[in-house]
């Protein structure tokens, strides 16, 4: 009952930071056997809470020990069955790891699910780290067998408030048991090669590149290739990883044609906006626009406190930004709406009731009526850029002709 309170609570609030939530791959996920998430690190603890609420089936996690002293962060974590990892960077003995391992094959030995984070931290950097073996350890030693299922969680702005997220469940793999020792390990051998295996899987299911720098420019010419579309996250996922090896493929062959493309797109994505399809309900959420300017106003200062929150407190770690951003909302906005009731009820009780049902009520309509509004904008702005059209097609046909070279070398 409180898992099933919680998530619902947690699945509300994710709505609600990201304006669009994808699940791509969903029926490779088997029904009722084994099954073990591998799963990419890019956004801290919203990683965890996204898979908790939207993957196909519940999922237990393992995470580091420390995060179960944390106030807040602990309970949660043990109201989702969290197993502890006992890691020596935290500074605490890993001699419970066996235990660890123990609970996590005995949940896969009664057909549950456990999702592991392979590279063992958070990072914003723009390639995986190298994986630790744990999850080849707990599937090569559960005594039966195991699929494990390369999970890729995309974000297009991990740190923005309405930005998109996605849930990418690749191709499982299948894996058999393996005898163990006496201390319950398998062979090593065959622990690093399933390893191997796991990080080739989650390479496919990811968006990796040699640096920051080729990600930024790789969104730039998806967004231009793509007009600025809202389209399918999984499709733009594909682009942009189709993009990293024309990037590559360039680099190492021609990298003066590489930098005159980096020039162009650079230039057409400042002037290419976002190309909105204007459909009545858009039109309609416009109506409520002086409520929403009230709701707006209402909330702002709490919206920019959270913001000043989560930059002080993340400092430069990117990853942690949207944690705490989503952590604080979830505190400061109620605490905000029973603070304003409680002043209304020591006037009259029903102006107490009537405040804590409109404070979360303006702040929707605002969130809603103001995003039908930037896109109204949008669209108009759109209009007027229809010269811009030609050079992006041209800029289209001259990437499509390095896909084309690359299939040709590759064949």
């Amino acid at each position: 009952m409180i898992r099933r309170a919680v998530a619902a609570i947690i699945r509300a609030a994710a709505r609600i930071f990201f304006r669009r939530i994808e699940i791509a791959g969903i029926e490779r996920v088997p029904e009722g056997s084994p099954v073990i998430f591998a799963v990419n690190h890019p956004n801290g603890l919203i990683d965890p809470l996204f898979l908790l609420c939207f993957a196909p089936r519940p999922v237990s996690f393992l995470a580091k020990a420390p995060l179960f002293r944390t106030p807040l962060i602990g309970w949660l974590a043990r109201a989702f069955d969290t197993i502890p990892v006992y890691r020596k960077q935290d500074n605490v003995s890993t001699s419970g790891n066996r235990e660890t391992f123990a609970k996590a094959r005995a949940l896969l030995q009664r057909g549950g699910a456990i999702a592991i984070f392979p590279e063992g931290t958070t990072h914003s950097d723009p390639q995986l780290r190298e994986l630790k073996t744990g999850a080849a350890r707990i599937a090569l030693g559960a005594g039966i067998r195991i699929s494990i299922v390369p999970t890729g969680l995309y974000y297009t702005a991990k740190q923005t408030f309405r930005s998109s997220a996605l849930a990418y469940f690749g191709p499982p793999i299948d894996v058999e048991p393996e005898p163990v020792d006496a201390d319950g390990e398998p062979n090593s051998q065959s622990v690093d090669r399933l390893t191997e295996k796991i990080d080739r899987a989650l390479d496919d299911v990811t968006l990796q590149a040699d640096s920051h720098a080729a990600l930024e420019i790789i969104a730039r010419a998806e967004r231009v290739f793509s007009a600025g579309q809202d389209g399918d996250l999984a499709r733009e996922l594909e682009l942009r990883r189709r993009f990293v090896d024309g990037y590559r493929y360039l680099s190492a062959r021609d990298p003066a044609r590489l930098a005159r493309l980096e020039s162009q797109v650079v230039r057409l994505d400042a002037e290419v906006e976002p190309q909105v399809h204007i459909d009545p309900g858009t039109i309609l959420r416009l109506v409520f626009l002086p409520i929403a300017i009230i709701g707006a106003a209402i909330h702002w200062p709490i919206y920019r406190l959270i913001g000043l929150i989560a930059t002080h407190f993340a400092r430069k770690e990117d990853e942690l930004i949207a944690t705490i951003k989503i952590i604080a909302g979830l505190v400061l906005y109620p605490l905000f709406w029973i603070g304003a009731a409680i002043f209304a009820g020591t006037f009259r009780a029903a102006y107490a009731i009537v405040v804590v049902i409109a404070l979360p009520l303006l702040g929707y309509i605002a969130l809603v009526t103001l995003e039908a509004f930037d896109e109204m904008i949008g669209h108009l702005r759109a209009t007027r850029r229809r010269d811009l059209e030609l050079k992006r097609k041209a800029l289209r046909e001259e990437i499509l002709a390095v896909a084309t070279e690359i299939n040709a070398t590759w064949k």
